[in-house]
């Protein structure tokens, strides 16, 4: 007996340690640190995406969303969707929560990452980004919508939504091959994420925007040290950086990377009049400030449920000027011909144009400016610190740049 209870308390002893390694507390991921690390040295030891294994896997993540989505619709109770807001969320907590799952979109931003190895980019690019878009926005409705309609919204997980919620409703089966096929796919993900990174690099890096090092080749033509410097903070930031922090940065992050797409298209497709210079910048600068600015209200409007009369004047006041702003872009900023048409007179069919410019680029950035607006206070200071760091870094870089520009160190 003494003996039995000797193994027991080892036993014990063991499994409690290795949950401590696990999780040891302190905002601590040592899995996140062993997947990212994996992945890093992978990389660096040369590993290039390759087609077969790239589409393998995606086909793999995509059956996996659909078995989940349909197991989940197949174990739909109506009860569970009412009510369709709830009251302690409300509709402001419907938005607040769009902000911070909009992450799910990174990943599409590959496409243009690999634009270099397309054919015939300028018509193949815009059609797989539609589409890629399409079907993630599919696929991630659907399987919300599966989610909450098998589990009560206040029983969802929110680390193991699916794997927990069959277990909820005692499917075990369903919730082991949603949790194996989760941990299947989840390294590949990030695997297949951080390639893109020493690219991006490697381009600011030849811009100037970056140091030398981010563009330097090794022997058989891996970017070996920005594949290095880019993985030590990757590592570091999932490892110690809880992801409750990182889901609303990663999410404003894109969402701001979108307004300064939306931005481009503009300034590249409109110019100011030759008796207002920068007419067309200053207005872009008013009408993010006031887009901003009415996420704000309309945020205090929606959760507060403030009947405050100067609350909604305001939100109906900047909607109202970002009206006004929109319509002296479209009218006093005359638009460009085809961008072809800069260097040469004869314009170029082959060329992507986004329609409906300034009005859907401005309609764009309205809504990405609104949902950063809906971000905690931690969540903006975070956005805030990172956006005024790389306007300063940029600044840097810019004054320095004819030294760090990577050409001249080839």
């Amino acid at each position: 007996a003494r003996s039995f209870d000797s193994e027991d308390k080892a036993g014990n002893f063991l499994w409690e340690c290795f949950l401590f390694v696990l999780d040891p507390g302190f905002g601590i991921n040592p899995c996140a640190f062993l997947i990212s690390l994996a992945s890093v040295l992978l990389l660096m030891g040369g590993v290039k995406e390759s087609k077969v294994v790239a589409n393998t896997f995606t086909t793999f993540n995509v059956c996996l969303v659909l078995f989940m989505s349909g197991m989940s619709l197949s174990l739909m109770k109506r009860e569970n969707m009412t009510p369709l807001f709830p009251s302690e969320f409300g509709a402001g907590g419907v938005i607040r929560g769009a902000t911070s799952s909009f992450f799910g979109y990174i990943g599409f931003d590959e496409i243009c990452c690999m634009s270099g190895e397309a054919i015939n980019p300028s018509k193949n690019m815009p059609r797989a980004i539609i589409l890629t878009l399409a079907i993630v926005s599919s696929l991630y409705v659907t399987a919300a919508f599966g989610l909450t309609s098998m589990v009560p919204y206040n029983e969802c997980s929110e680390t193991s939504g699916f794997p927990d919620g069959f277990r909820y409703r005692g499917v075990n089966w369903a919730a082991q091959v949603s949790a194996i096929g989760e941990l299947v796919s989840l390294p590949v993900v990030v695997l297949v994420t951080i390639m893109a990174q020493p690219r991006l690099q490697y381009a600011m890096a030849m811009d100037g925007i970056l140091p030398p090092v981010f563009a330097a080749v090794d022997s058989l033509g891996n970017l070996t040290e920005g594949t290095r410097i880019a993985g030590i903070v990757m590592i570091a930031t999932a490892t110690l950086v809880p992801f409750t922090y990182l889901n609303d940065l990663i999410s404003a992050g894109i969402l701001l990377a979108f307004t300064m797409t939306n931005t481009s298209v503009i300034l590249i497709r409109q110019s100011s009049p030759s008796d207002k210079p920068y007419l067309l910048e200053k207005l872009m600068g008013c009408f993010h400030s006031l887009s901003l600015l009415t996420g704000f209200m309309l945020k205090s409007s929606l959760l507060a449920k403030s009947t405050a009369k100067l609350t909604h004047l305001l939100s109906v006041t900047f909607c109202l000027s970002n009206i006004f702003i929109g319509y002296k872009i479209q009218t006093q900023c005359q638009s460009k011909r085809s961008l072809m048409q800069w260097h040469s007179n004869e314009p170029n069919p082959s060329m992507y144009l986004a329609p409906f410019v300034p009005i859907l680029p401005l309609c764009g950035s309205f809504v990405n400016l609104y949902l950063i607006a809906q971000l905690d206070r931690i969540g903006l200071m975070m956005i805030f610190c990172y956006v005024g760091s790389a306007i300063g870094f940029y600044f840097y870089n810019l004054q320095y740049g004819k030294k760090n520009t990577a050409h001249g160190h080839r």
